[in-house]
């Protein structure tokens, strides 16, 4: 009998000053849809490898369920039961670092979604995990090669992720002419990607392109749920545009929904 392996669970993490997606795939016996397998395919008849791999994936199977309800804890558990049966489980390093990237345990997360693509240096998906990972802390020239690698990936199913987090990416580093060309390719490919319209407003304000720097801010406000960072550039962006009402209105709407937030004035310079 032949058994499938397809993809599942897009979970964004906030990893700087605007977001780095993560794309796992980690929930088993999903019908493929398209092209997007990430893995091989396994014959587990009389394979005792193949079974051993299966019965992990149910494990992991279980982890995602928790990890989707917020139960951390359980899901920790799960990752690391599949990994007493099978301690090449690439999906349980991931699921572990996204469990401890939750925590607020960066190195350890760093260590699992490096161990996952160490073990998986061609999915695009687990290079994905640890570019974004490297970007996040303090390690964006590192990271733009794992996204390449990860883009070479023919199985990957969602380019658009890894190019808005490459372009994000190359902006942290001074790279703004990549930066301009992957975040453009991955909004071809998705153009509600908040990770590459956050990136494109932050890049066109940085180059004083005030109304294209609006645009993509409000497509980015209309496109996922506000952060500090996407308010605070849309006020900065309004009081440079001198629309004072605007600009207060995000202000308003920063304090509102962020309390314990950092808050900047327009015209002030907004926080990295």
């Amino acid at each position: 009998m032949r058994l499938r392996n397809a993809i599942a669970l897009a979970i964004m993490a906030s990893v700087m000053a605007s977001a780095c997606s993560r794309l796992t795939f980690i929930k088993p016996n999903m019908k493929r849809r398209g092209s997007e397998q990430v893995a091989p395919d396994y014959n587990v008849s009389g394979d005792g490898r193949g079974q051993q791999r299966m019965a992990a994936k149910d494990r992991v199977g279980l982890a995602e369920r928790y990890l989707r309800a917020g139960q951390l804890d359980q899901a920790a558990t799960e990752a690391k039961a599949a990994l007493k049966v099978d301690p090449k489980s690439v999906e349980a390093y991931a699921v572990l670092g996204i469990v401890e990237e939750q925590r607020g345990n960066a190195a350890k997360a760093g260590g699992y979604y490096g161990k996952a693509a160490e073990l998986a240096p061609t999915r695009g998906t687990a290079l994905n995990n640890y570019g974004a990972w490297l970007c996040g802390n303090g390690r964006a020239a590192e990271s733009l090669a794992l996204f390449e690698r990860a883009l070479a990936d023919p199985a990957y199913p969602t380019p658009a992720g890894a190019l808005a987090n490459a372009g994000n990416c190359a902006l942290r580093v001074g790279q703004t002419a990549r930066a301009e060309r992957d975040l453009r390719r991955a909004l071809a490919l998705d153009p509600v990607n908040a990770v590459a319209l956050a990136a494109m407003a932050e890049h066109e304000f940085r180059v004083g392109r005030y109304l294209e720097a609006r645009a993509f801010s409000q497509r980015r406000l209309a496109a996922a749920p506000a952060s500090v960072t996407v308010l605070q550039l849309a006020s900065q962006i309004e009081h440079k545009l001198g629309d004072t009402v605007a600009a207060d209105r995000y202000v308003r709407q920063l304090r509102t929904e962020f309390p314990q937030a950092p808050i900047t004035q327009p015209g002030e310079g907004r926080p990295r």
